[in-house]
This record gives C-alpha cells, sequence and structure tokens, in this order.
C-alpha cells in the first residue's frame, strides 16, 4: 500500500511537469530574414568575441557571422544584429569559460551532502561533487525564464524516468531526474543557450544528462542557487 502510495505521488508531481520552451524557437532557415547594415550597440565586443576585425561597424561578414551565431543558439531576430539579447548570450559564455574547473569556488553548495548536484542559475553551469571533491562537470545548463523560474534550495531525487514524455507539453524529458515538484534535469535537443529559458526544469545536453543519469540516484541531493540573468 505505501509503494501505491509513493507511486500515486509521483504521478501527481508529474502532471505538474514544466517542460522546456517550444523547442523551435529561433529555428527559422537562415535566409529567412534579412541581414542587417546597423551597427549595434554591442558590435566591438561582440567582433572580438567571434574573431572578426574589431573596429565596431557592421560589415557584411560581421553580419554572417553574428547571424550563423544567432541562429545556432535560437536567438530571434536572427538578423545579425550586435544588440543585448546576443550580447547576454555571449557575456554568460565568457563568464561560464572563466569558472574553469572550479565551479564550488564561491563555496555556496554545501559540501557536507555527499554526493550533490550543484546549480548555479546565475552562470546557469551545473555539476556533481562529493564533498569538496568534483565528480563531474562543470556543464552549461538552461533553467527556467522568467516567471517559470527553476526554484533555489536544498531538494532531492524524488523520481526517475528515463523514456518521460511531459503530460503538459507532450515533448520528449530523455534522462528524467526530478527534484522539486516536477522540476527536473533532463536532455533538451537544443542549444542550452537558447533564450530565454525552460519553463523551469534544468535542460542539458543528451550528453550530460546521460552522465547525470550515471551518477545519480534517488535520495541524493540537488542544491540550486543563485538568480538566472533576465528574471
Amino acid at each position: 500500500m505505501g509503494d501505491l502510495r509513493r507511486r500515486g505521488v509521483a504521478a501527481l508531481a508529474v502532471t505538474a511537469l514544466v517542460a522546456p520552451l517550444t523547442l523551435t524557437l529561433g529555428t527559422a532557415p537562415a535566409g529567412a530574414a534579412s541581414c542587417t547594415t546597423k551597427t549595434g550597440p554591442y558590435q566591438r565586443k561582440i567582433e572580438k568575441f567571434l574573431g572578426r576585425p574589431v573596429d565596431g561597424k557592421q560589415s557584411a561578414a560581421d553580419c554572417k557571422a553574428i547571424r550563423a551565431f544567432q541562429n545556432k543558439h535560437g536567438i530571434t531576430p536572427a538578423i545579425g544584429y550586435a544588440g543585448p539579447v546576443t550580447w547576454g548570450v555571449v557575456d554568460l559564455m565568457i563568464k561560464q569559460k572563466a569558472v574553469g574547473k572550479k565551479p564550488g569556488k564561491d563555496g555556496k553548495c554545501p559540501v557536507n551532502k555527499g554526493r550533490i548536484a550543484c546549480v548555479n542559475l546565475t552562470l546557469q553551469l551545473s555539476w556533481i561533487q562529493d564533498g569538496s571533491r568534483l565528480v563531474y562537470g562543470p556543464v552549461p545548463v538552461r533553467t527556467g525564464r522568467d516567471h517559470y523560474e527553476t526554484r533555489t534550495g536544498l531538494k532531492k531525487i524524488y523520481w526517475r524516468h528515463i523514456d518521460h514524455v511531459s503530460s503538459i507539453y507532450h515533448v520528449p524529458m530523455p534522462y528524467s531526474q526530478f527534484f522539486d515538484g516536477g522540476q527536473a534535469f533532463h536532455s533538451a535537443n537544443l542549444s542550452m543557450w537558447n533564450p530565454p529559458g525552460s519553463h523551469g526544469c534544468v535542460n542539458m545536453t543528451k550528453t550530460d544528462a546521460k552522465k547525470y543519469w550515471s551518477l545519480l540516484k534517488t535520495g541524493d541531493r540537488v542544491f540550486v542557487y543563485g538568480r538566472k540573468p533576465g528574471t
């Protein structure tokens, strides 16, 4: 009877699932929009990041490079404009790279809980540690957008389903590991830098979601902290 009750609770939680945004965001053909000739406010910074000549002036080649970046990460409109949304993605990538292999150097993810999956919303990074020892990561993740934020605090993985499909959005959520009222780690077939974010779940690449599946188990702790840019 206790087992049936636990299954019932899990089923109710699943009905409240939060899934990623529509996966087709920003997937229009590259030629669907015209390439802008306008110089954006972040032109120099984005030129530098993309390895373009840094002159702060839009060129046809600059626009082509920026638009390719926008299409790759689902940034719309993909017209090659060096605006705030594109710069936000670039800035986040730069900050993530700066972390290197020391994601826990801020000391915020607990080191007294044994094996634990940490999620830094501010940097959109996740990793698994055991005490102070880094087990896996850090890896880029895609968390909840504004009004659908991934909730912060100390959690526990309460249910796992390798071939899960959202009961609300009817999209696949492979390697789902639920830790808070329907919010879960799971793989998503889109860029981890695709704005504005998920509906609360922690999206991961398939490779990283599979690794988390192999390293974590029901009952393991999850700690979510920080604040996602734009929320």
